[in-house]
This record gives structure tokens, sequence and C-alpha cells, in this order.
């Protein structure tokens, strides 16, 4: 078997995403997910809660007796008195004045009333008798009460405050009219609705709903325990499936922040849905909160939207994370913590760069969990990507290989420090994941169909589609990257922007192709801006962390590559690419030993296992800055070497390597008691026995030489390794 990655005929995919021998393109076995942002009027279905499991990773709470919560204080905070008709501050303490709970407003003449209206012993629709006020939402007070019909079980009664404001009763109406048709289980769930005279004026309406029993996150967040980082991600999905689902349904919720997300005894619950209106209205009045809700000038343009709504959830996750236990081993889980922070920055950005569904932002937190995890107990949890085709290029330029005959012939020294196999920039660029096709675009079905061996000819097909296509230009600009042909790629690049317009400036797959183009151009550090912002853009993805791990190594940056590279193995062991990453990583600071345990871990299905295996015994014998290859070294290597599989050939030229490291090595190497090095090195291991094994195989080697002045070269080689004689 030869040591190259293979795909289709022995041969590898090139650069472009194609074979090279009978031009076949890898087609997903599904039609691809939306590569691009999608529009708020298309909701893309993804489980965002799985329920049990996700709830039992969470930290068991003591659920309080609910009767114990009723409040013996029912002042409204002043704080929060406004009209409801005008909105104006209203009932607060004014010249050494105290505040009062009822009266007119000054602005607009609006009687309001911040007293409770329910008296412990009330009982509602002959029904439900109320023991007392024990919190208060956004529109009024929420009483608990006994359900008599169903032997005392708790519910929650909700009312009006200042029931005598026409827009306050409307937005009741609202929250009653929302409930009454939601059903999901983060979704708090109404069970009934009563109407109870008022004094002096039209019967309140009350929400009869389940009694959440449990903490709200702000409880957690100010008497503990504090949630632990993954703790904050299940909680993220819990709101965002919740959200997800009022999208769906055309509401939004419009005032998501800490004390309206319950830990239950068996879930995570949204409540309070009292701001909750249809999407598309206008923002009537003011239904966020200080410190979540989204910018006044972005609410002044665009109104209430999916978006501003994202917007509170991630400074809800933000102000969770901020409140997050401190981790046990930061270092082991940074790359994944720094994945989190840019998820939410994403949630918390500018209108236009922020995620446009619940979808989205859920499947990018979905992702970093599962780095998190992993980075933790070293256990892959493999995803296969919606944005990206994985490639069957391999980043290594030659480590995991068996060197060719050129390296005897050219005088490659067996003394030298091992070549860590990092490819250029240029090289590397072809090697990196490909973005899947935005399956809108007009030339998606061609692209999927068309295929060819090589780049040049791929150019001549690519040529061949007559209609303007950001892919078609992005296409070529990757074919032209894998040509070398920068400018002409640049070219193609300013094409497709020009083709995406306004967007160009946000489009992630135009920001990842201006990566490539760097690297074409040798310029790591542009390269690293650029898939900077794709990472930025899917904090989740594992492409954006391997190209960004390969610049890092290019620049000589050790510590930030071994980061980017350790969250993509441990979340995917099919990623080998990073694997040898950070193998190389290893090697310069932690030793061969490291970075063969992590080549041992490639499983035996990936393409790539052989040339991991094939790495461990040039690692072996492999003269490293930290020192040369010991006597434990030598023999690993001979025991693993005979277990490759390899054509005769290849395995004739890795002997001849590590035969030629052990002479070279031998005096740096303890001869002071015999050692067994195996049918590769001699069972005693001798300067005269390695030079005679060394001797047959570079003899084997010269039999293969493609002319005249190679196989000179290697005989030229054995006669001088071979044994001294006596005369």
């Amino acid at each position: 078997m030869t040591t190259e990655t293979a795909w289709c005929h022995g041969r590898p995919v090139g650069p472009i995403g194609f074979c090279e021998v009978c031009g076949r393109r890898r087609v997903p076995a599904e039609p691809p997910a939306a590569s691009g942002p999608a529009p708020e009027s298309t909701r893309r279905s993804v489980e965002l809660w799985s329920g049990e499991a996700d709830f039992q990773s969470l930290p068991a709470i003591e659920v309080p007796d609910p009767e114990k919560l009723v409040l013996a204080d029912t002042d409204y905070p002043e704080q929060h008195r406004f009209c409801g008709h005008c909105g104006e501050p209203v009932g607060r303490a004014y010249a050494g004045e105290p505040a009062f709970a009822e009266g007119f407003c000054e602005n607009c003449g609006e009687r309001f009333s911040f007293l409770p209206k329910l008296n412990r012993g009330e009982r509602l629709g002959d029904r439900y008798e109320v023991l007392g006020c024990f919190a208060r939402g956004g529109l009024g007070w929420v009483y608990l009460a006994a359900d008599t019909a169903l032997a005392g079980q708790h519910v929650a009664i909700k009312g009006v405050i200042n029931s005598g404001s026409a827009v306050l009763r409307a937005m009741a109406r609202v929250e009653r009219d929302v409930l009454v048709r939601l059903n999901h289980p983060n979704i708090v769930r109404v069970n009934d609705f009563v109407e109870h005279p008022a004094p002096g004026g039209e019967p309140d309406t009350y929400l009869v709903m389940e009694y959440v029993g449990g903490r709200s996150l702000r409880d957690l967040l100010k008497q503990g325990p504090p949630p632990r980082v993954e703790h904050v991600i299940v909680y993220g999905r819990a709101i965002l499936g919740a959200l997800d689902y009022l999208h769906g349904e055309g509401l939004l919720y419009c005032d998501m922040k800490p004390e309206n997300v319950i830990h239950g005894d068996k879930r995570v619950t949204v409540i309070d849905l009292g701001a909750a209106r249809p999407i598309g209205e206008g923002t009537g009045p003011s239904v966020g909160t200080e410190g979540f809700q989204a910018p006044a000038h972005e609410l002044a343009r665009h109104g209430l939207t999916v978006r501003s709504d994202l917007y509170t959830v991630g400074r809800t996750l933000q102000v969770l994370l901020e409140a997050a236990a401190e981790d046990a081993d930061p270092d082991r889980v940074a790359g994944g913590l720094d994945s989190l922070r840019r998820v939410l920055e994403r949630a918390v950005a500018p209108f236009e760069r922020r995620f446009a569904t619940a979808a989205e932002m859920a499947e990018q937190l979905d992702g970093v969990r599962r780095e998190i995890l992993s980075l933790r107990d070293e256990r892959p949890r493999p995803v296969p990507s919606a944005l990206f085709e994985d490639t069957a290029e391999l980043l290594d330029d030659g480590l995991g290989a068996v060197p060719g005959l050129d390296h005897w012939v050219g005088g490659g020294r067996a003394d030298g420090p091992l070549d860590l196999g990092l490819p250029g920039a240029a090289d590397g660029a072809g090697r990196l994941p490909i973005p899947r096709v935005a399956p809108e675009d007009v030339a998606a079905g061609f692209i999927a169909a068309a295929g060819a061996p090589g780049p040049h000819r791929w150019l001549d097909k690519l040529a061949m589609f007559d209609e303007r296509s950001v892919e078609i230009a992005f296409a070529r600009t990757r074919a032209l990257v894998a040509l070398g042909d920068s400018d002409a790629a640049a070219a193609a690049l300013v094409n497709a922007e020009e083709l995406l317009g306004t967007e160009a400036a946000r489009d992630w797959r135009a920001a990842w192709h201006h990566g490539l183009l760097a690297l074409a151009r040798d310029d790591a550090e542009q390269a690293a801006a650029a898939f900077d912002r794709v990472h930025r853009s899917w904090p989740g993805e594992i492409a954006p962390k391997l190209a960004l791990g390969f610049c890092a190594e290019l620049r000589g940056q050790i510590e930030p590559a071994e980061r980017c590279y350790r969250s993509v193995w441990h979340r995917d062991h099919t990623q080998v690419s990073a694997a040898f990453g950070l193998a190389r990583c290893y090697l310069r600071a932690h030793g061969r030993d490291a970075a063969i345990a992590l080549l041992d871990a490639v499983p035996p299905i990936s393409r790539h296992y052989d040339a991991a295996r094939i790495a461990a015994v040039r690692i072996r014998a492999g003269r490293l800055p930290s020192g040369p290859p010991d006597r434990d070294d030598f023999a690993d290597a001979a025991r693993r070497l005979p277990e490759l599989y390899l054509d005769r050939e290849a395995q004739d030229r890795l002997e001849a390597l590590v035969r030629e490291a052990a002479l070279a090595g031998l005096p740096e190497l303890d001869t002071g008691r015999a050692w067994n090095g195996g049918a590769l090195l001699g069972e005693h291991v001798t300067e005269r026995g390695l030079r005679s094994l060394l001797e047959q195989s570079l003899r084997r080697l010269a039999e293969r030489a493609a002319d005249r002045n190679s196989h000179g070269v290697l005989v030229d080689l054995a006669n001088s390794v071979r044994p001294k004689t006596r005369r």
C-alpha cells in the first residue's frame, strides 16, 4: 500500500475537492444545510433541547416549599413603578414625601395602583383558594393558590397591576391568548383563566398557570451555587428551545433575563410571557429590561425582532458566564471558553452580525458544549459540519510518509534533526476544509455534478457555466490558489465579493477565501485575521480552529497552535490533521512519548491511520531538539515497523531510515550492555551488525533506482557503511 492519502482509485482528492483520476466530487449523503445565515422568515429544523439527558447534567437543587415563599411584605418596588399608559415614573418619593402605591399619573392623569387585589383565603372561580402573593411579574402580582378540585395542588395565579389601564389590560389579554395555545416543555403552561369581580369596576381576568417549583437563575446568581460553564450552555439551549418554538408560532418573547428562567426539579422553564407580542408588530409600550434589552437605536430602526430576542438571550448568558464557578483546570478548557465567549459576543453584536435564528445560535452552542466536554474528558463527540466539507488532504508534509529514494540520493543526513512535516503556507491552503456550496446558489447543482482531474481542468469546466454565481467565483479562487496563481485567485475573489454586494463584508465564505489567498501569498498573519473572522461568526465550528492552529504554527506560536489543535482533535478523531499538528507541537514542547501516544489514538478506520503509524516510527528514530532517540525508542521502532501495512519497497526504505539513524546515534547509545533490536537492528545490537544490516538495505534500494546516477550513489553509500574487513 502506498503511503499517500487514499480517497478514490488510491489517489488523494485534490485541494479543489475532486479526485484527480476520475474527477468525482465528494457529495454528502444528505442535502447540505444552508451555508449562510438564514433569513428570519426561514426556520431550520434543529433539535434544540434533548430533554432529560441535558437536564440531568445540571446540578441538583433543593426546591423550596412554595407556601414558605409567600411574601409578608407586598410593597411594589418603587423603582419599577411606571404609568401603564404613558410610561412615565409614578408613585415615587419626592421632596421628603413618602412614595405612594395608588394615585394618578401627573403626566397623563391615568389612574394607577400597585397594591395586590387578592387576599389570602379569597377564592377564584369557586375553585382556586388564594394563599398569598409570592412573586411579581412584568404586568402584576403573582399569587400562590391551591386548586381545591385537585386535592390542593399548587397553582400560580397572575393578575394585572393597574387593571384600569386599557394598554395593560390589552397586554394581559395578549399573554392570556399566547399562553393558552402554547405547548412546549420549556415554557410555563396555562391551565385555566378566570374572571373575578373587582371593586367598583369591570371584572379582572386572572391566568391560572402551573406552579413551576424551583429557583430562578437570578436567585442562583445571588445565592448560589454558581453554575459551571457547561451549565450556562444547557440553560442557553433550554431558553433557545423555548424561543425557537415561540418564533415558530409567530411570537417574540421580548423580555428574557435571569429572573424569567426557573431551574426546577424536572426541567428548565421560561416564565412570564407578559411582554410577548407578534413578530412584525411595532415596539409599543416599553417591554424590555435595562441591561438586557437591545440598544435603543436598534429598536428605533428595526423594532422588536427575532434578533432583538437573541440579544436578550446573549446578555442573559453573559451574566451567567460572568458568575460561573472558577474552573478547576482552566488551561485544559481554555479553547472552549474562548469559543463560548465568541458565541455570546455574536449574540449581542450589531444587528447585521447577530445570529438570525435561535436555531443558528443553538447549533453553535451545541458545538461549543461538545468542545468543552471533550477537552475535559478527552472523549470525541463528532458531528458532521453543516458549513464545511472534510478534505481528504492531511496537514502533513512528509512525517507520515516513507521518504523516497531522493532522501539518500540527494544527500540527506542520518544525524540531522527530524523534519516535523509542517506544510508550507501555500501548500496548507489546499489542505484545509472546503466550504459547502450554498444550496440556493444557481450553480449548486452544476458544481455537485461536475468534476475534473486537477485544477486546470476544473477551471475549464467552471468556465462552461454561463450564469453569474458566487459559488463559481469561490471555486475558481480555490482552484487558482491550488495552482499557485495568487493574482488570478485574488481577481476571482473580487468577482465573488462584487456578486455578494453589501453582504461581502459580513460573508464568512468570503473571509475564508481571503484566508486561503493570504496563505497562498505566504502571509500567515493576514490569513489568521481572516480565519478569525470566520471563527467569530461560527465559534462552534471545527474548521476555523484548525485553520487558526495552522496559521499559529506557521508563525511559531506554539501555545495557541496547540490550544486550537487540541480543541479540534479531542472533539473529533476524524480530524487527523489536528492530530498531526498537535503532535508537532508536542515534539517541540513535550517530547516524543506524548506525540506518539497522540498518533496512536488515530482510529484504525481513519484514512490516515497508516500515516499516523509511519509517523510514530519516524519519531521514535528521529533526532529532536530535546535529544536523540535512546535504546527504548529504537526498540519500539523495531517493534512497530513490521506491523505496518507497507509494500516491500516502502518497507525497505523505512528499514533503511531506522537502521541509518541507529548507526548514526550509536555513539550516544549506552553500549555497555547488550540490547535486543530484533530483526530490524539485530538481536544483539553492535556497530558491525548495524553496518551489515544497513548495507543490505541500501543495496536493495539501489536495485530500485530509477537511473544509473541514482544507482551509483546508493551503491557508494552501501560501500561506505559496510563493515571493515581485516587484511
